[in-house]
Order: structure tokens, then C-alpha cells, then sequence
């Protein structure tokens, strides 16, 4: 690259961190949560406003020369993964035997009755011309059940519940939950592009993530920790944010090759890396945290916004029918089966609030499907509003709940 390219690529940058932590502060200080804050800042900086008020110069400052996109996109991904890896820090990958319970009360909560509403909604809802019809299905049940793990942990992390019990549960549900949905998903595809899915296929997958899982979970710590105990000492605390940084990017790569979600294989490195609890390994996690959550995730969810164009794709009728149908079933079948397995209701309806909570995978999920030629343009927009306003919800909820009951911090 020029110089002139590399200064307008610094400048783009620039201009979305300013978005993502000016739009976080706001929102922060109106009391809401930061990550739609960031959000909003990509939604004022993409088609929606700036391209849509000025868009040369949009184009100009995001676009400028041939491989500016594929560089952002690369900041976009290393955002998303850095999240994460930084949230698998606090999820314990052995969970007590009632929270175990508890955890599988929510996968089934949040997948068996909501996906099963939204195969049925799919009926009411526009397909994209040419779409296959199974496949549209399976993409607004999987809009309907899915539960962001970004964005619940942005949220957790903002809160200071981290460390809870609460979060520990929802996280390890909504990983199992979402391993489950992007399985699902890769089928969807596989439709739309005319290809046959066979059921040892899918199997297949879910035996390859189960077993990259375990191997990840169960050998992967003491590999590392044989060769610290050889090597550690030897180390900077600068020297070791590198090295489990280079943790992060091997099982990210593995996960890749294997099929696995990428995103699976940062989480899983981050549960690996929580298990060291060394008094020399806690500053390392905390260098990891502040730069991933003040640099790299602001630009990942301002680019989130950035995706949106409201005047274009604006149908509010279709965005309240589902926000609202999909959202009281699934925090009541969540609920119900988190009563069953043991919670108080007000905790239970927690857990439904939490779940519910769609994020960036839910956004993820409507930008594949819109590129693949499953969902219209109206769709991709009712999937995006239902992630934000999901979001938006959950924040405020637990945030006023942090204030009547400090139990959820425990």
C-alpha cells in the first residue's frame, strides 16, 4: 500500500473507534448499555446517514482503494474473536452438578419451543425471491432461539457480573445452545446453494465440535501447562500476552480446519486460559481485556452498525409482530424450564431475559442469510432490530436489577 492508502486506512479506523467509544460514553451516561451505544455509532456512520447524506465521501473514507474493505473486515473479525476469548476467561467449563442441570434446562428452553415457533412464523413472514423454502425456515427459527454470546458477556462485563454464578450458567447454556444453531445454519446454506444434506453429514459436525471441545478443554491445559512449568520463568508478563494470545489464534485456526466455528474455538481458548489462575497470569488476562473491549470491540460492533439501512429496509409492522411473538416465548419457555430446574420465578425470568438477548449473532445470522439470498432486505432488518432491541432490554433490565438485588453478583 501507499502511503496515502495506509493514512486513509488509519483515518477509517480512527473514525470508528471515535464512533463505537463516543457512542459508547453517551449511552453510558444516559444509563444505557455501552454496547448499543456502539452500534448506534456504526448505525450514524453507514447507509442509514452518512451514506445516505454524503455517500462519496462515504464511500471515500471506507472504500478508498481496492483491499480497505477486506483490511476492515479483518478488524471486524479480530474484534469478534478478541470478545470472545476475553469472555471465556470467567466461564468455569465444569459447572457444579445443579448448575449443570440448570444450564441444560435453558438450552432446551431456549431452542425447543421458540425454534418451533419460528419454523411455524416462517409461513407469515417474505422469503427472498428464489429463497428455498426450508431453508428460510430454519434461518427465522434459528433467529427466533438464538442467544448472543457477545453481547450477553459485553453486558456481564459492564455489570461486573462476570464472575457470578448467573453469568457462568447463561454463558455455558448459550454456547451450547448456539453450537447447536450454527449447525443448523450451515445445513440452511447448504440448501440454498441446491446442495443435499445428509443426516451422517450432520452428525459428523457435531461430532467433530463435541470432540474439538473436549480435546480443547481436557488436553489443550495440560499441554500448556506442562511446557510453563519448563518455560514460564523465563518470561515477561509482555512476553506472555503474547504467547496466549498465539494460544487464541492456534485454536481459532484448528477450530477452522476442523469445520468447527471460529468463534467456538476463541471462547473454548478462553475458558482454557481462565483455568490458570497464577497470581502472574491475572495481569496478563487484564492487558488481554482492556485493549480487546476499548479498542478492537468498538470497531467490531460500530462495522455491526454500519450493515444497517434503515430507510431501505423499514417495515415496522414486521419487526413489532416478531420482536414481540418471539420474545414472550422465548423468555416464558426459558423461564419455565429454568423454574423446572430449580430457580426462584424472579431468577427464572433472569435467565428468560438473558437468553433472550440476540446481539451480534443474531445480526451475523441476517447478514449470511441476506448475502446467501434467503431473507429480503425487509427481513434482514427485522432480525437486526430484533438483536439491538433484544439487547437494549436485557441491559436495562439487569442493570435495574443490579440495583435492587446484589445476589445476581454473586
Amino acid at each position: 500500500m501507499s502511503d496515502a492508502e495506509l493514512a486513509r486506512l488509519f483515518l477509517s479506523l480512527a473514525v470508528l473507534l471515535s464512533a463505537g467509544l463516543l457512542g459508547g460514553h453517551l449511552f453510558e451516561a444516559l444509563r444505557l448499555p455501552r454496547v448499543i451505544g456502539e452500534i448506534c455509532g456504526g448505525l450514524l456512520l453507514g447507509p442509514s446517514v452518512f451514506g445516505r447524506l454524503l455517500p462519496e465521501e462515504a464511500q471515500a473514507l471506507f472504500a478508498g482503494f481496492a483491499s480497505q474493505p477486506a483490511i476492515l473486515a479483518a478488524f471486524y473479525w479480530l474484534g469478534l474473536v478478541l470478545l470472545m476469548f476475553t469472555a471465556g476467561f470467567n466461564i468455569r467449563s465444569r459447572l457444579d452438578p445443579a448448575d449443570a442441570r440448570l444450564a441444560v434446562s435453558l438450552v432446551v428452553g431456549g431452542l425447543a419451543l421458540p425454534g418451533l415457533l419460528g419454523w411455524l412464523m416462517a409461513a407469515g413472514f417474505p422469503a427472498a425471491a428464489g429463497a428455498n423454502p426450508l431453508a428460510f425456515s430454519i434461518v427465522i427459527a434459528i433467529g427466533t432461539a438464538v442467544t448472543s454470546l457477545p453481547v450477553i458477556s459485553r453486558i456481564f462485563i459492564d455489570l461486573g457480573l462476570m464472575q457470578s454464578r448467573f453469568a457462568r450458567v447463561v454463558l455455558s447454556a448459550a454456547m451450547i445452545q448456539d453450537l447447536i444453531l450454527w449447525a443448523a445454519l450451515s445445513v440452511a446454506l447448504a440448501l440454498q446453494q441446491g446442495g443435499t444434506v445428509h443426516p451422517l453429514d450432520l452428525g459428523w459436525k457435531i461430532v467433530l465440535s463435541v470432540g474439538f471441545s473436549a480435546v480443547a478443554l481436557l488436553v489443550v491445559p495440560s499441554l500448556l501447562r506442562y511446557v510453563g512449568s519448563r518455560t514460564v520463568r523465563k518470561f515477561t508478563e509482555a512476553s506472555l500476552t503474547g504467547y496466549t494470545l498465539l494460544v487464541c489464534l492456534v485454536l481459532v485456526v484448528l477450530a477452522g480446519l476442523l469445520g468447527v466455528n471460529l468463534l467456538f474455538g476463541a471462547l473454548l481458548a478462553g475458558v482454557v486460559i481462565g483455568r490458570f489462575t497464577a497470581e502472574n497470569f491475572e495481569p496478563v488476562k487484564r492487558r488481554i481485556q482492556v485493549v480487546a473491549i476499548w479498542f478492537f470491540v468498538p470497531i467490531y460492533f460500530v462495522q455491526v452498525g454500519q450493515q444497517i439501512d434503515l430507510p431501505a429496509q423499514f417495515d415496522l409492522s414486521m419487526i413489532v409482530t416478531f420482536l414481540l411473538i418471539s420474545s414472550a416465548v422465548k423468555i416464558g419457555s426459558v423461564l419455565l424450564l429454568a423454574r423446572y430446574g430449580g430457580a426462584s420465578w424472579l431468577r427464572s425470568f433472569d435467565y428468560g431475559m438473558a437468553m433472550n438477548t440476540r446481539g451480534g449473532p443474531g445480526i451475523v445470522l441476517a447478514s449470511v442469510a441476506l448475502a446467501a439470498g434467503i431473507i429480503p432486505g425487509s427481513m434482514f432488518l427485522t432480525l437486526v432490530a430484533a438483536s439491538i432491541l433484544t439487547s437494549l432490554v436485557t441491559s436495562m433490565w439487569f442493570r435495574w436489577r443490579m440495583q435492587h438485588d446484589m445476589s445476581l453478583a454473586v
